[in-house]
């Protein structure tokens, strides 16, 4: 019988072991919705808040209910662009890292 592990929970042991781990998944978070795929990034980025700020932390930071939260990261959710940029926030605050983006031309 093949091993399993709890995958949030293999999340959460990595990027509390390796904040470049936390700090690529927040960059692939928002390359993957700035390039059009918000489904796959709110997946991630659902995943990274479990890992970090955790969505009661989220809740008190966003003024939005965990329930709702959780709804706005799940693979229908549709958060509006003020709480997806106050989740960014939040997540981006918790681990002490700004987001640049760098446009690079298509080839």
């Amino acid at each position: 019988m093949a091993l399993t592990r709890d995958f949030k929970l293999t999340i959460t042991e990595r990027v509390a072991r390796e904040p470049a781990f936390a700090n690529a998944l927040l960059d692939e978070a928002a390359t993957l919705f700035l390039n059009g795929e918000p489904e796959a990034a709110r997946l991630i980025l659902r995943d990274l808040v479990n890992a970090t700020v955790g969505f009661e932390g989220l809740a008190d930071v966003t003024s939005k209910p965990s329930k709702s939260l959780h709804r706005m990261l799940s693979r229908r959710g549709n958060p509006s662009m003020d709480n997806l940029a106050a989740i960014f926030g939040a997540v981006r605050a918790r681990l002490g890292v700004r987001i640049k983006v760098q446009a690079v031309k298509a080839a």
